[in-house]
């Protein structure tokens, strides 16, 4: 069974790649909306909540997790390496195809402050982005907006517009998703850019990285689909999210 968390609905822009290359195994997905969004939270706060969450995963029978929240991963994932004797499959900073695909030079980067602040960022931006200027934002609200259902119309545009803009003023032609929240806005967030802007989404590279893994490890089971859903609060947005994604 592959076990799939996040601070809410964001992971299930993950989990919607992994189904495309995995469409026969078991799934079940924890929502931690209750405590939504992890952006601004403390490197401590996120690690107690994934190591609570991975308890739950493990106990329902998960063989392998996908921590599907680029905050968590850059938190917990190495806490969570050590202390759970299973895979864990972390986002990876999109940095690297995006420098590859930019024609003007400028990388715009979208995420949450707790992202943009972690060395597992700092680390690959500093790695593949010597030759391209990255200029940063904080997705301000973009989570909200997804955790209420609010993906298109003029108040996602409006608060999209608010953190995109700046990117395509200062000249990026190539935007990274870095939250998984942000894909399921990248129409509204393409209605705001233009369409000459490329968005760079991680999450079917690392659906591509787990199936390596589950196959490295023999994990790989065709016994027929499963999800299995969970959340620490109202589950009405993550019943309706999955829904209109199968």
């Amino acid at each position: 069974m592959i076990g799939i968390f996040d601070s809410g609905v964001g992971g299930l822009s993950v989990f919607r790649e992994i189904h495309k290359i995995l469409p026969d195994e078991r799934f079940i997905y924890y929502s931690d909306n209750a405590h939504c969004p992890y952006g601004e939270k403390s490197r401590e706060y996120i690690i107690d909540r994934a190591r609570t969450i991975t308890s739950f995963l493990i106990s329902q029978g998960a063989d392998i997790i996908v921590v599907a929240c680029n905050t968590a991963t850059a938190a917990a994932i190495s806490t969570l390496r050590k202390e759970f004797p299973i895979p864990f499959i972390g986002m990876e900073p999109a940095v690297k195809p995006a420098a590859q695909a930019t024609k003007t030079g400028v990388v715009g980067v979208l995420a949450t402050a707790g992202t943009l602040k972690a060395t597992k960022y700092i680390d690959t931006r500093e790695k593949w982005a010597q030759n391209v200027k990255i200029v940063e934002h904080i997705g301000q609200g973009f989570v909200e907006l997804v955790e209420n259902g609010k993906i298109t119309g003029p108040e996602a545009e409006e608060v999209t517009s608010r953190s995109v803009k700046p990117l395509v003023d200062a000249g990026a032609d190539t935007i990274v998703l870095g939250c998984t929240h942000y894909p399921f806005l990248a129409d509204t967030i393409l209605k705001v850019t233009g369409k000459h802007v490329t968005l760079i989404d991680p999450a079917p590279a690392v659906a591509k990285h787990l199936l390596e893994v589950m196959t490295e490890n023999d994990l790989i089971h065709t016994d027929g689909f499963s999800m299995d859903l969970h959340s620490s609060g109202d589950g009405t947005t993550l019943a309706n999210t999955y829904n209109n994604l199968i």
